[in-house]
């Protein structure tokens, strides 16, 4: 599928209304991610790289101990575009079993 220009803002906030947790900050979206310990964090974290790997998109992942932060933004469009919407709601997806 071509990738469009950047979202508008009110794309992003319908968005993001499915997206509990998920926030907008300057032109990325963030969330932080409380999981089962070290361990679980670290697997979720690769769970999000492979994830990431396969969109060709890839966040800036923050691991402390049990929680892991994600930041998505389209660096070559300047902000926030429908593939970080996409890419955030297979995050969600994924991290439904390993959450704490």
């Amino acid at each position: 599928m071509p990738e469009k220009g950047l979202s508008t803002d009110a794309e992003i906030k319908a968005a993001l209304r499915e997206l509990p947790g998920w926030k907008e900050q300057g032109k990325s979206l963030v969330k932080t991610f409380d999981l089962k310990g070290f361990k679980a964090a670290m697997a979720f974290a690769g769970t999000v790289g492979e994830l990431a790997d396969r969109a060709d998109h890839h966040p800036d992942i923050l691991i402390q101990l049990s929680k892991v932060t994600l930041t998505l933004t389209s660096h070559d469009k300047g902000g926030v575009t429908d593939r970080d919407l996409r890419l955030a709601r297979q995050i969600d997806a994924a991290a439904k079993d390993q959450m704490a």
